[in-house]
């Protein structure tokens, strides 16, 4: 980038970069970047636009890195989630808002003891522990280095007392106990359709939170089947599904154990959050 100075001409430029790079909505990605790079907000770009920035060498090299893929949420180390901002890092999959879905499925159940299967970021049982006073979490990850971010998330949003991180594939780890909820945003991306995924997704997204494998079922499979010798009766499994596995998930499921309440679409009217009930 050249050595401009207001915050328009910056942004401008920026914009400009980002967009032959082929980054969608440019002009978004700069002014977020920016208020990143000098503190403030948006409406203080705008009202501010002909002052000078000071740190332009270093908004340059953040949007070089974004020019080359990198997700805007890992150059910040921040997601907004259900009105609260999560720590992100490369060690963990950027929490969608397809996923908010999940979580207002799970609320509608008002679980107290809750357990969050491939937690990730924490953003689902930070969440629920947020919105949900007497509720209590635990939250397994395969994923020592994830499991390092949910805990700090949790600090953060002063819910770790009532939380519990578990190094555990699914529920190898897990000493029996039996909880009112099950929540899984599991890998679910075939290996097969990898490469035809969004650059930021494919190549800076950790791949044992996209993809279980061949078999984009593999997880919730496990879900489906290992589940009910954690639920206590009329306990629920509520988890996200892939956006083609509707049909797939609806005959994986043994009608003598589960009743499915519901295949809940999201904004695209895709079916996204399954919720079942042990019988």
């Amino acid at each position: 980038m050249s050595k401009l100075n207001s915050i328009a001409e910056v942004l401008r430029e920026a914009s400009r970069t980002l967009e032959n790079a082929g980054v969608p909505e440019a002009r978004r990605e700069a002014g977020s970047l920016l208020s990143f790079v000098i503190g403030k907000d948006r409406t203080f770009l705008i009202s501010h636009s002909d002052d000078e920035v000071s740190d332009v060498d270093q908004f340059g090299e953040l949007v070089e890195r974004r020019a080359a893929g990198e997700p805007l949420q890992y150059i910040t180390g921040t997601q907004d989630f259900f009105g609260r901002e999560f720590r992100v890092t490369p060690d963990v999959l950027i929490p969608r808002p397809e996923t908010e879905l999940l979580v207002e499925a799970a609320l509608e159940v008002n679980a107290t003891l809750i357990c969050d299967v491939g937690t990730g970021s924490g953003s689902i049982a930070v969440t629920l522990l947020s919105e949900l006073d007497n509720a209590r979490a635990v939250a397994l990850d395969k994923s020592p280095a994830a499991l390092e971010i949910a805990k700090f998330n949790a600090n953060k949003l002063a819910v770790a007392d009532r939380a519990e991180f578990i190094v555990s594939d699914c529920f190898d780890s897990l000493d029996h106990r039996e909880f009112d909820l099950i929540v899984s945003n599991p890998p679910y991306v075939s290996a097969s359709v990898l490469d035809g995924l969004q650059r930021e997704v494919r190549d800076h997204e950790p791949l044992i939170a996209l993809s279980p494998g061949p078999d984009g079922l593999i997880i919730i499979r496990r879900l489906i089947q290992e589940s009910p010798k954690f639920l206590k009766h009329n306990g629920h499994l509520i988890m996200e599904i892939g956006f083609d596995q509707g049909e797939a998930v609806r005959s994986l499921i043994d009608t003598n154990v589960w009743e499915l309440l519901e295949v809940r679409p999201d904004l695209q009217c895709i079916p996204r959050i399954v919720v079942l009930r042990k019988r």
